[in-house]
């Protein structure tokens, strides 16, 4: 179905979608029918250096046993030939929400169908992780099977960089949950390799995503590493002395403004400080630049020393990450879901003014996975899984108006006190122009009246249809958790304990790289 009608999308991504002005001018290509060959065209003009990026990734999976699927992908980016599509994700504990597994198996779909419309060239998909994010809140929780396992930790800084200490006990409640499935043990020894024999959950993630999409020839690439972010060093520089980014993208956000909620807005420098434990923005205060809830403070010129010295140490925020990323990467496309869309539409005047190619930008697939238990229900109703995308008590009502055999529309009754009325304002107009407003007055109560029966029948009649009704509400409850989408809420650990690896095959069957559809998957 159009996500533009699911309920869930804003009316920015709307108008992404549908490629309306004026949002169009935010960005460079079609969303559904998007111009890769101008993208590579343009990107292959752009210098890479491609030999950081693959000595720099082998070193990344240095410390586990590369698949010959991800080491073949890392040698063909090498090749001048060769493009990537990427996604970009935080390292959230076993993998944060379902639409992470969409997001990088999308880039695996986009690669294989570039892969055959172009054959001439190579595609290699990646997730790009953001491990310097340092929102613990947000990346150290999942919620399972209506339960929400968290992460206790008193660690600070970048999430990816904390040790992975006190995650067995997570794993142990997810085996307490997920034990009794067939693919349980294949899971738990992937989670316990993952976070038990790694020192930190950047290193983790990548282990991960390495077991589960590394077949699919993923490459993980991550960011926080002094050989990436030098070839950023001219970008931070400017940022630095001049905050070139706040006045760019400022202007792009008051023409945006004008029309939808702005996404996320610049600071006056777009970097923080990273070090240890310590991720904290750059302040610049007369001719001293701060780190901010510390005690440190450089002049130019040191501060200009620890960037050439140190690169690793300043990391870009979200009006900075995407310059990053296009500078590293030979990317032709980038897949983000919606609140990724909505800020990369801020950014492209800002990649013109740094010469770095803007890529075509495409919305992250959505799913609604029914399951066999909630479909045999949904088919004894006969609710098709599009209907549960409206509100419950509508669907609930549409339903008892099409199975009772009661007039629960009292549309004669409502039109017999219209003639009645009407007949009685015409005398009442005879007699005493001033009698009218007390005729119509009678008339709205008379109809308050009738609506307040029809509510009653409708309530009396609903309770005939007791069974029915709750077995909507818990059905959509289940596949709408908490009235949101099921991506948004739920994590991938309960399906794959259950199917394995075909769960990924599946997903990965049904997905549409470039589509403006919501997909309902049910299963037989």
């Amino acid at each position: 179905m159009p996500f533009a009608g699911t309920g869930f999308c804003s009316p920015l991504i709307a108008d992404f979608l549908a490629a309306r002005t004026p949002l169009s001018n935010f960005y460079e290509y079609n969303p559904i029918n998007p111009d890769f060959r101008k993208a590579m065209l343009l990107k292959a003009a752009q210098p890479v250096r491609r030999d950081i990026l693959a000595e720099t990734l082998y070193a990344q999976y240095g410390h586990m046993e590369i698949r010959e699927e991800v080491r073949a992908n890392i040698g063909l980016l090498q090749a001048t030939n060769t493009f990537t599509v990427c996604t970009a994700h935080q390292p959230n504990i076993f993998t944060g929400y379902l639409y992470f597994v969409y997001k990088i198996l999308q880039t695996v779909k986009l690669a294989q169908e570039l892969q055959r419309q172009h054959p001439g060239n190579h595609f290699v998909p990646v997730y790009y992780m953001g491990s310097e994010d340092a929102d613990l809140d947000e990346l150290g929780s999942i919620n399972l099977e209506g339960r929400k396992l968290a992460w206790e930790t008193d660690q600070t800084g970048a999430v990816g960089r904390m040790f992975t200490s006190g995650l067995e006990k997570l794993i142990e409640e997810i085996e307490a949950v997920t034990g009794y499935m067939p693919h349980a043990p294949q899971l738990l020894d992937i989670l316990r390799k993952a976070y038990l024999e790694h020192k930190n959950i950047q290193e983790a993630t990548l282990y991960l995503v390495n077991e589960l999409f590394g077949c699919y020839g993923v490459v993980v690439l991550i960011p926080d590493n002094p050989a990436f972010k030098r070839l950023l060093i001219p970008v931070m520089e400017e940022e630095l002395r001049e905050q070139s980014s706040e006045a760019i993208v400022g202007k792009t956000i008051a023409r945006l403004a004008e029309h939808y909620k702005v996404q996320a807005t610049p600071r006056e420098i777009n970097l923080f400080y990273l070090k240890g434990n310590i991720r904290e923005r750059i302040v610049k205060e007369g001719d001293v630049w701060k780190i901010l809830h510390t005690s440190l403070s450089f002049t130019w010129d040191e501060l200009r020393a620890e960037l050439h010295a140190h690169p690793e140490r300043f990391s870009p925020n979200v009006i900075l990450r995407g310059i990053l990323q296009e500078t590293i990467l030979p990317n032709i496309a980038f897949i983000g879901g919606g609140g990724e869309v909505a800020y990369w539409l801020e950014l492209k005047d800002l990649f013109r003014h740094h010469k770095v190619p803007y890529p075509v930008v495409l919305l992250r697939n959505s799913f609604l996975w029914v399951r066999k238990e909630e479909g045999s229900r949904l088919q004894k109703l006969g609710i098709s899984p599009v209907a549960l995308f409206e509100d419950t008590e509508l669907l609930v009502n549409r339903f008892v108006h099409e199975h009772t055999n009661a007039s629960l529309v009292l549309k004669d009754e409502y039109a017999a006190v219209e003639k009645l009325y009407n007949e009685l304002e015409e005398k009442a107009r005879s007699i005493d122009i001033t009698l009218v407003a007390a005729v119509n007055a009678e008339r709205s109560r008379a109809i308050k009246s009738i609506g307040k029966l029809e509510h009653k029948f409708l309530r009396a009649e609903k309770k005939k249809f007791q069974w029915q009704t709750d077995q909507i509400r818990t059905v959509k409850d289940r596949l709408f958790p908490g009235n949101s989408l099921q991506e948004r809420k739920e994590n991938f650990i309960p399906y794959f304990a259950q199917y394995g690896p075909s769960y990924f095959d599946d997903i990965l069957k049904a997905i549409n790289p470039v589509t403006d559809q919501l997909m309902v998957i049910s299963e037989i």
